[in-house]
């Protein structure tokens, strides 16, 4: 279970580098690697760091569940 949450993690963190560089840039980095939005390659990019942003819905909320946020929230 600990290697899909870092798995997950890291392609959560590339979606969140792209979105930043869309942002601040207009630069869509995964689609200039794999050919474009419409590319195939760059669709299963995209399917999965939405799919990895709902999985990490499941640590936050069990973090939430052992006080770990309130404890972080206190500092």
């Amino acid at each position: 279970m600990k290697a899909i949450n870092l798995i997950t993690l890291v392609l959560v963190i590339i979606g969140g580098i792209n979105w930043g560089l869309v942002g601040f840039a207009q630069f869509d980095l995964v689609a200039a690697i794999f050919g474009g939005q419409d590319a195939l390659l760059a669709r299963v990019v995209y399917a999965l760091v939405g799919l990895s942003a709902l999985w990490q819905i499941v640590p936050l909320l069990k973090a939430g569940d052992t006080g770990e946020v309130r404890a972080q929230a206190r500092r």
